[in-house]
């Protein structure tokens, strides 16, 4: 470095007038209000869109939707050792 350069200290900006801490970045706000909108669109088309499809693709589509509604669930693991009571019920 040349003599008049300064070294960046970490946790510091070199220009303090900058975006304060915790600001959103305006292109990221600007393109997620996009998407939004554009998404906004799209949902109000759904029933129409999917109801074009064959069978087997409309439940494809509305399955892999469907993680995006539902919470997902865990599997429940047991221990060797753990005890059980299942009831089983005649089908």
């Amino acid at each position: 470095m040349s003599g008049g350069e300064k070294m960046s200290v970490p946790g510091k900006t070199n220009n303090p007038s900058g975006r304060p801490k915790g600001t959103p970045n305006k292109m990221t706000k600007e393109l997620r209000t996009t998407l939004k909108n554009i998404l906004d669109k799209e949902f109000e088309q759904l029933p129409m869109l999917l109801a074009q499809l064959e069978p087997n693709d409309r439940i494809t589509a509305i399955i892999k939707l469907l993680a995006y509604v539902l919470p997902r669930i865990e599997n429940v693991k047991m221990a060797h050792d753990e005890p059980h009571n299942f009831d089983f019920i005649d089908i």
